[in-house]
């Protein structure tokens, strides 16, 4: 069915979950005095939402027979010769994107229901997640810069409102506001790569500018000798590092974990964080023409993947695990993009969408069943309690460490495939970091998983025990490292200084009692499963997460899916090699099992359970051997310490000095009081010639007469 997609239609997708945000934002708020109640504001943003969905696979099967569309539907401005619009650029990758996203968010959306059912910020909190979902799509969409920057811009303003939803939390503003802030650092590099593809092609439309992309390979940034599309290509991936968590950008996203943990599923799995990878896939006719921005992706992207997996073997409180897994994770993606495999890291974005948000939610759902107590200090046999729970959060960690026949060992496998493939500068870098990384990613997934679900239950223990109790237990590196020469918050995590509570798991549970009441499990209690309407999305997430690779891997790599969409240059040969070694799903999973990254995996299982289920006692021997390691990863490498010193205290001491310098001494001194002093001392000397005497009034008149004849007659130069 080749033709024409109807773009009346299409524009019901972004609509649709805007209209259901409105009704719950408007009407279900004090805005308008509360018109609506839970059940209307939840009833229209999901319904919202699933007419997004249903249009969009609607659409992705139209695609698939042909169809497409490319067009604008609304003329905002003309500027002289330059358009700006809304259009849509629909084809194989958007449309796969259109569908990640709708469905990923229709499962937050149902989660929500149980999940933030106590809450008083009900209505609020499902107009910010349909609005997010509206700016996504918006994004993914289309078929301009222009409105690639308002859906850019757009998930960055809602991510703000939804980690700082508990506003009265002092955790979260500073968390919301380091977002905030640094994504600001990557858009400002965004929009200055928009700005120079602008002024060299003139066009803002994808289309228009691609064609040009020849012309822009040899042309400069005027006054310098820089090649103008490799700065632009930098200038655009900036805006990717801010908005995808790579390195050194990636600060604000484990302190994002102060929102709630449904929005950590949605901004973290598979809408705001993959916005970057997609936009670079876009751009691929661009990025192609430039080895050097190409070489600068795969070093951030390596250093992401590897780096960021190591503080995740530290980390006590389970959301943050699953978050610097997810910049792991993105770093991978970067790493294929790096290597001109961007199919293969579309295809790994979609497959992590599925595992990393059951991830999310499932951590949601111990939380819930733990009374909103997130330490896995405190956990710990939870498995026969939360049998749904556990379930799929095992098929959701076996994805997410590559298991054969899994969706995530089909995209992750591929990565590490592509960048061995690659002969490009910083490729043998990143083929040590995806690889070890892999052993990494195994080791904290299932120290995650047993700490939790197995061993010992070390809950109910009563206020604070809990925590003791997990020392003696499993001595985890984080929880190891408490001992009792160092000052303990009440929750028995360390305190090293006053910033710290800033990013510590202790401080969000004490933010967490104070929006829920008790935190944690009274003595006796026990854990209980949660809700069908909180089970349900991870049921239905785990399907994908299990099977969706096996069956996309062929088309999404290896076929025409991505045909005309996403432009490989000739001398870049990693996708032509993976199809030649390419022999179908069924023989890539059965070759897996002698493979290096297999056993690496199993390796990282294999540790992790003796480690924290068999002998306790070794991870505390590695800590007391490498304490100066875990102190750095304690610390996350400075980064937040480096910022605090350098940009804001630079900026601290810029401003003081502007106000010292500028405002005090020159505006105010010189020139408001300078002035005034100038005509207060120049009223003094003429003050002196007022005597009230005629004869010295006269005096003065003749001295001006004669003045005036010495200045416009000099009779006595002749």
């Amino acid at each position: 069915m080749a033709g024409q997609l109807n773009p009346t239609l299409l524009l019901a997708v972004p609509l649709a979950p805007l209209a259901g945000s409105a009704i719950a934002g408007l009407f279900g708020t004090k805005f308008f005095g509360n018109l609506v109640g839970r059940t209307v504001s939840h009833s229209a943003t999901i319904l919202g939402v699933l007419v997004a969905l249903i249009i969009s696979l609607m659409t992705l099967n139209d695609v698939l027979h042909g169809a497409g569309f490319n067009g604008d539907v609304y003329t905002w401005m003309t500027i002289g010769s330059m358009k700006m619009t809304v259009g849509f650029q629909i084809d194989s990758l958007s449309a796969m994107m259109m569908c990640v996203v709708t469905s990923v968010s229709l499962m937050v959306h149902i989660y929500t229901i149980g999940y933030m059912a106590e809450d008083d910020g009900y209505n609020r909190f499902f107009s910010y997640i349909s609005l997010f979902t509206f700016s996504m799509l918006m994004l993914v969409m289309s078929n301009n810069f222009l409105q690639l920057f308002f859906g850019w811009e757009a998930v960055g303003l809602v991510s703000y409102l939804l980690i700082g939803f508990w506003y009265t939390r002092p955790t979260a503003i500073f968390a919301n506001m380091k977002a905030f802030l640094v994504n600001r650092v990557g858009d400002f590099g965004f929009i200055l790569g928009i700005g120079l593809l602008l002024a060299a092609t003139g066009t803002m439309n994808y289309g228009e500018t691609f064609a040009k992309a020849q012309a822009l390979s040899s042309m400069f940034v005027p006054g310098t000798t820089w090649p103008l599309l490799t700065a632009a290509c930098i200038c655009l991936f900036i805006g990717a590092m801010g908005k995808s968590a790579q390195f050194p950008l990636h600060v604000w996203l484990p302190d994002s974990m102060e929102g709630p943990t449904p929005i950590s599923a949605l901004i973290h799995a598979a809408t705001m964080v993959t916005a970057g990878i997609f936009m670079v896939t876009r751009m691929s006719p661009l990025f192609e023409l430039s080895d050097t921005a190409l070489s600068f992706i795969i070093v951030i992207g390596s250093i992401t993947a590897l780096f960021m997996g190591f503080l995740g073997i530290i980390q006590n409180d389970i959301k943050r695990v699953v978050a610097y897994s997810t910049l792991s994770q993105l770093g991978y993606m970067t790493v294929a993009l790096g290597v001109s495999a961007y199919n293969v890291a579309v295809f790994h974005l979609m497959t992590h969408a599925f595992f990393k948000a059951l991830l999310f939610l499932g951590a949601g759902s111990v939380i819930i069943g733990m009374h909103h107590d997130q330490d896995m200090r405190n956990m710990g046999g939870l498995r026969k309690y939360m049998p749904i729970t556990w379930i799929t959060s095992l098929l959701g960690s076996l994805a997410l460490i590559g298991t054969p026949f899994f969706s995530g060992f089909y995209s992750k496998d591929s990565i590490i495939e592509a960048v061995h493939a690659s002969h490009l500068w910083g490729s043998g870098f990143a083929a040590f970091s995806v690889t070890a990384g892999v052993f990494i990613t195994a080791f904290y997934s299932f120290r995650m998983y047993f700490l939790v679900f197995h061993g010992k239950e070390r809950f109910g223990l009563g206020h604070g025990h809990g925590h003791d109790h997990a020392h003696d237990a499993h001595g985890a590196g984080h929880a190891v490292a408490h001992h009792a020469d160092q000052p303990h918050d009440t929750h028995g995590t360390a305190v090293h200084d006053p910033h710290a509570l800033h990013d510590s798991a202790a401080h969000h549970e004490e933010s967490e009692e104070d929006d829920h009441g008790h935190h944690g499990l009274a003595p006796g209690q026990k854990p209980h499963e949660s809700p069908l309407v909180v089970t349900l999305p991870l049921i239905l997430l785990a399907i994908p997460s299990v099977v969706i690779g096996f069956f996309a891997i062929g088309p999404m790599l290896f076929g025409d899916f991505f045909k005309n969409v996403i432009y490989i240059g000739e001398n870049h040969e990693a996708m032509r090699e993976l199809a030649e070694e390419f022999h179908g799903a069924a023989a890539m999973g059965v070759h897996a099992l002698t493979s290096v990254p297999f056993w690496l995996a199993l390796a990282g299982v294999v540790a992790a359970y003796y480690c924290y289920m068999i002998n306790p006692r070794v991870p505390a021997w590695f800590y007391a051997k490498l304490r100066p390691i875990h102190t750095l990863l304690d610390n996350k490498y400075y980064m937040d310490k480096f910022n605090e010193v350098v940009f804001a205290g630079g900026a601290r001491a810029l401003g003081k000095g502007l106000w010292q310098v500028g405002d005090r001494a020159l505006i105010d001194g010189l020139l408001v009081n300078g002035s005034a002093k100038l005509v207060g001392w120049f009223s003094t000397i003429t003050r002196t010639f007022q005597t009230g005497y005629i004869y010295h009034y006269a005096f003065v008149m003749i001295l001006g007469v004669l003045g005036t004849l010495v200045y416009f007659f000099p009779f006595w130069r002749a």
